[in-house]
């Protein structure tokens, strides 16, 4: 999966705007990232990538800003009125802030997110209304007649959000995978990941991987357990060197991916110590950047 160089904009729209027949390109692109060669797109602390596959285009996270998502989207020529999903892989607001921008262009694009207690119209679990016989009725939540669903409210009011709580195929090839994190901070959070069916294997695009990059690549694995690439944030901020060598050393021996493309929260040190590993199999894939699938 060699990187492309960052095209020409003129270049990109049109292929971006290929005539009916023409083949379809298979590609990540890029939107929102704090790093990549210098560009008029603006850096800034968060993420998001274009997918576009087997004639399909997926928005993957919406990054810190509305506004900077719009300038940079433009800029590289993506039409975010032409989606057909987007995927937030987790509530945390560097990789949903861009939704302000997508629902002003696209209301009723159909945006597939995490089981939450908040933001994203998940429901409140039965549970939490469980009966106490003897209970004065003002005591009672809804006076013991509680409506069959309650969601969440949520910033996007508008959107039209499907919750994912088991794997499901949103499109052909292009599968969400749910996987809920055990570690402190974010502790019983969920977060979504999505694997792309490749002839080469799957190239598995990830947010910030909270629950440990591992243990969501388990969970791809049952799809399929050719890994071709690894596209996304790692989450290796703040972690010691020893941690950061025995993570890329799963990556590569024990999950055998044949490349790498880390972004975001991977981190410098996280960088450097993949790129040592992985050699001329490491995808540089800061802003901007276009990412070829098989």
């Amino acid at each position: 999966m060699p990187r492309l160089s960052s095209p020409p904009l003129a270049a990109l729209i049109a292929v971006l705007t290929l005539p009916v027949g023409a083949e379809q390109p298979q590609r990540v692109t890029v939107l929102y990232d704090a790093f990549g060669p210098p560009s008029d797109l603006i850096r800034d602390w968060g993420f998001a990538a274009f997918i576009e596959y087997g004639g399909r285009r997926v928005l993957f996270d919406t990054g810190n800003d509305a506004k900077i998502l719009e300038h940079n989207a433009k800029r590289l020529g993506v039409d975010l009125t032409q989606l057909d999903a987007v995927v937030i892989s987790h509530r945390h607001g560097d990789h949903t802030s861009g939704l302000t921008h997508v629902l002003a262009v696209n209301p009723d694009v159909r945006i597939f997110a995490p089981q939450e207690g908040a933001f994203f119209r998940s429901t409140v679990p039965r549970s939490f209304l469980e009966p106490q016989p003897g209970l004065p009725r003002e005591l009672r939540y809804f006076g013991g007649s509680p409506p069959a669903q309650i969601p969440s409210g949520t910033p996007w009011e508008t959107g039209r959000f499907t919750i994912v709580t088991t794997p499901v195929e949103i499109l052909p090839g292009l599968h969400v995978l749910t996987t809920r994190s055990q570690r402190p901070g974010t502790l019983e959070m969920n977060e979504l990941s999505l694997a792309i069916r490749t002839p080469r294997g799957l190239a598995v695009v990830v947010g910030c991987s909270h629950p440990g990059i591992e243990r969501m690549l388990e969970d791809a694995v049952a799809i399929d357990r050719r890994l071709h690439t690894v596209i996304g944030g790692l989450h290796l901020v703040t972690m010691q060197r020893a941690e950061v060598e025995r993570t890329a050393s799963a990556l590569a021996d024990t999950f055998a991916i044949e490349r790498i493309a880390p972004c975001h929260c991977t981190s410098e040190l996280g960088f450097a110590v993949l790129l040592d590993r992985f050699k001329d199999r490491f995808d540089r894939a800061g802003v901007g950047s276009v990412l070829a699938l098989p």
